[in-house]
């Protein structure tokens, strides 16, 4: 073996391993940033459930104790069906935009992509 061979052979190992450096920095900043955004949406979504459900409690009961004695069955009735009926299309919304979110890692799969396809070349 030649000394030039094994020195490019070296730079080209010390190349594929920078390059494989970059690629999983490049992944560990995109996890950071998901699980960032992530704890975000689910500490801003429970606040948001938790003071939803207290406003709509607090309304309904309001709204039973206003209704007559005699119909007061029947509006607690109402006042749960719209619940269910709200619960329902809130799912159906939800199924919807979590459906349309983009692959996670997207960044870095596609780099990765790129460089096979480099490799292969």
């Amino acid at each position: 073996m030649t000394p030039g061979f094994l020195e490019s052979a070296s730079n080209a190992l010390a190349g594929i391993l920078d390059l494989g450096r970059t690629r999983f920095e490049l992944f560990g900043t995109e996890l950071r940033e998901e699980l960032a955004r992530l704890a975000a949406t689910v500490l801003g979504g429970l606040a948001v459930v938790v003071l939803i459900a207290l406003g709509l409690a607090f309304g309904a009961t309001a709204f039973i104790l206003t209704v007559s004695e005699a119909n007061r069955f029947p509006a607690t009735l109402g006042v749960a069906a719209l619940f269910l009926l709200a619960a329902g299309i809130v799912a159906l919304q939800v199924r919807r935009m979590t459906g349309a979110k983009p692959r996670a890692f997207d960044a870095t799969i596609s780099e990765l992509q790129r460089d096979l396809n480099a490799i292969r070349s």
